[in-house]
């Protein structure tokens, strides 16, 4: 399968296990987008390409009197700009004489083995043999600016990478003021959008809306991916649901403003482009420079949105994330934050430690408060020394006697930020975004670092890598605590401050990678007050990340929900927290809080000592039941039983062994009812054939049955009642 490139029709495939995906470069150099879906063999499909003479949709150059050619109504692979295609683009500049014109041809392609890499920024990997890249030139002959189109095609993950790199080979500089990674334009079929809402503390809710003959865009203008919007949308047939009907998927590999935007044509084709967000971006690209376009992660299904999410998850698992906690069971962790917030000292935290200890925690995760100045959320931050005044003793003592106690430590810092006030904010005032003559707008009181600036970078650099030299940190919490605003760069000129927030990305990027490179022990959490920077760009690092600041159990089914759409539950930062919860005041089962944090990478986010006997003790019970379900939620199939979001008294989700010998279905009781229906799933994913016997009666079904006959489980009432059901393949007798 892989890449067939026909070098006398100009017709090239890629082939998948179950998809394909067709282009064809004509006679012109127009290179047109003919097909992406279930696999077609070696067919031609030229012949489903639809032209007409559509009024007012002009011809190029040379063609007038071929009006049922127009680069308006044509499906193409990349857009040029100002050239007679009206719709959504992927490219606006300036060239240096000033005009606004690229008219980009085909200008030859090659297919290489393994996978393509991009300069400073986060990209798929290939683990040995997975991958093959189509390398496709285009280019404008007037301007000399060259696009490459890179396609990484993973043949047996169904997924297809795509990223441009833009190069100036003319004479004079070329103002980019758009550059986009990614266009797909989709001729035919009827789609509706799935994308990701929400805000601090209700991350990535799921909503889907009807394609409209207009422009429908998802973006970020905050310098993060952010709370609001994820960088990642779904293109579905209407009556597609988890189990049937097409849909494909969209992920950009970046964690900065982005831009998603699609648009239903006048033809009724479907356009979709993705990229870093034009707001605010003006790259000056000098003859004989190259810019690189993050990556976008495309999959398709024929087989509904679980089979989607199954292949995001196993791709990122096993192609995006680097570090080698990938596949390790994760540390159970007790984190102070919830439990003491900033006041505290040494002898409070080894409190919390021993109790952890007895209790079965494997980790103590000393949060925010312990540098610096640092007593509340007004001070401290860029002043990364130890406050031993405070804390009543050196950070080697306090991680020491927690070392002795017999568990790992981890720590929390916030590289990116300062508060002003501080030694660093005072010697170093051209470090942080804010623009000559105005006083910047604060967010939590603290102000942001020009992480585009090298000597910030190295500075941050050698603060850290002496942090993690010098101490026995076995884990770091990396957090970011606000928005961006007066974004202007003291390193820049003034003609090139429109690079400042994605050179600002760059920066954090290579940071990341050198602190991950240099200490690839140590399990790095990224976290953005929350979820508000949870993308593909981050897992590069990150194997795991604080899914949202918002623990309450009820609201975290939804959030988690949501996320798991593209992205691994492995990944998803989920701890047990106090009850009433401290950010809505609802109290819940411990049971529950449990069943709800299993879904991820788990922990405590709460005071171990104020539980009762009969906590502690299901505590220790949680602890060996997380440990031994931890395989599913790395390596397992994971299925959303229920949707989250419907109106219905409850929600379950399953994870299932990669060999179809066990799994464990969770349910959580929403809301429960007077005189209730009765509450029935249906299981996925079991051998039909085989024999399972379900946890709860100890009865015996085939998995045919319990995937489409299914349980019906007991009545379930109370303050959010939850369980969970284990099932076991029988021993063939």
């Amino acid at each position: 399968m892989g890449i067939r490139n026909d070098l006398e029709t100009g017709l090239i495939t890629l082939h998948t296990a179950h998809t394909s995906y067709q282009m064809w470069a004509d006679g012109l150099g127009v290179v047109h987008h003919l097909y992406y879906g279930p696999s077609i063999g070696e067919a031609d499909l030229r012949c489903l390409e639809f032209r007409s003479d559509c009024g007012f949709s002009p011809q190029p150059a040379g063609l007038d009197m071929q009006r049922d050619y127009s680069l308006d109504t044509l499906c193409q692979e990349y857009t040029g700009s100002g050239v007679g295609d009206y719709r959504i683009g992927c490219l606006r500049l300036a060239a240096g004489d000033g005009s606004r014109i690229a008219d980009l041809r085909f200008a030859g392609a090659e297919i290489l083995p393994g996978k393509y890499e991009l300069p400073g920024l986060p990209a798929a990997f290939d683990n040995g043999g997975e991958c093959e890249t189509l390398r496709l030139t285009l280019r404008d002959p007037v301007t000399g600016l060259t696009v490459i189109l890179l396609y990484g095609v993973y043949e047996a993950a169904d997924v297809i990478t795509r990223a441009a790199l833009l190069e100036n080979g003319g004479t004079a500089p070329i103002q980019l003021e758009k550059a986009a990674s990614a266009c797909l334009d989709i001729p035919f079929g009827e789609w509706e959008l799935i994308h990701f809402h929400g805000r601090h503390c209700m991350e990535r809710q799921p909503e889907r809306a009807p394609l409209l003959h207009a422009v429908q865009t998802i973006r970020s203008a905050r310098g993060a991916s952010s709370h609001q919007h994820n960088p990642f949308a779904i293109l579905a047939a209407p009556h597609t649901t988890e189990d049937a009907g097409e849909c494909l998927g969209a992920m950009l590999v970046y964690s900065g403003n982005f831009k998603i935007e699609c648009e239903l044509s006048q033809m009724h084709s479907t356009r979709l482009v993705a990229g870093i967000s034009d707001d605010d971006f003006c790259w000056t690209l000098n003859p004989g420079e190259r810019f690189a376009a993050p990556e976008v992660l495309f999959s398709y299904s024929a087989a509904g949105l679980g089979l989607l999410s199954r292949q995001y998850h196993h791709f990122l698992q096993h192609n995006i994330i680097r570090s080698v906690w990938r596949d390790r069971p994760r540390p159970v962790l007790i984190n102070n934050w919830e439990a003491t917030y900033m006041d505290f000292d040494a002898r409070r935290i080894w409190d919390i430690a021993r109790q952890a200890k007895e209790l079965g925690v494997e980790m103590l995760v000393l949060d925010d408060g312990w540098f610096g100045s640092r007593v509340d959320d007004r001070s401290g931050l860029g002043d990364w020394e130890c406050n031993e005044e405070k804390l009543g003793c050196t950070l080697d003592q306090l991680i020491g006697r927690v070392r002795e106690m017999g568990l790992l430590f981890g720590l929390w810092i916030e590289p990116e930020m300062v508060s002003p006030g501080t030694a660093l904010y005072a010697a170093h005032p051209e470090w942080v975004l804010a623009a000559p003559g105005r006083s910047p707008a604060t967010g939590r009181s603290q102000l942001v670092l020009d992480m585009g600036r090298p000597d910030v970078v190295e500075y941050l650099y050698q603060v850290f890598h002496r942090l993690l030299a010098s101490h026995d940190i076995s884990y770091i919490k990396w957090d970011m605590n606000r928005n961006m605003t007066d974004v202007f760069s003291h390193a820049l000129p003034a003609g090139r401050q429109g690079e400042a927030f994605h050179r600002y990305m760059l920066g954090l990027y290579d940071l990341l990678g050198r602190l991950t490179r240099d200490f690839p022990e140590v399990l790095l959490e990224g976290c953005a007050g929350g979820g508000g920077r949870f993308d593909a760009g981050m897992l590069a690092y990150c194997p795991q990340i604080w899914c949202s600041d918002d623990t309450d159990p009820i609201h975290r089914i939804k959030i988690q929900y949501g996320t798991s759409f593209g992205y691994p539950p492995a990944a998803m930062g989920s701890h047990v927290s106090a009850s009433p919860n401290h950010q809505t005041g609802r109290s819940t089962l411990l049971s529950t809080r449990a069943t709800v944090a299993m879904a991820g990478a788990f922990g405590y986010e709460l005071d171990l000592q104020k539980l009762t006997d009969e906590e502690k003790d299901l505590v220790r019970v949680q602890i060996q039941q997380y440990k031994a379900l931890q395989p599913l939620l790395l390596e397992g199939r994971y299925d959303r039983l229920t949707d989250a979001l419907a109106d219905t008294c409850f929600t379950a989700w399953q994870f299932t062994a990669p060999d179809k010998s066990r799994a464990v279905v969770s349910l959580v009781v929403i809301d429960p009812q007077a005189n209730p229906w009765p509450i029935h799933l249906r299981l996925k994913g079991l051998d039909p054939a085989a024999r399972y016997r379900e946890s709860l009666t100890q009865h015996i079904y085939t998995g045919a049955a319990l995937c489409h006959a299914g349980l019906t489980l007991p009545i379930m009432q109370g303050d959010y009642p939850a369980l969970q059901i284990m099932i076991e393949r029988m021993d063939t007798e």
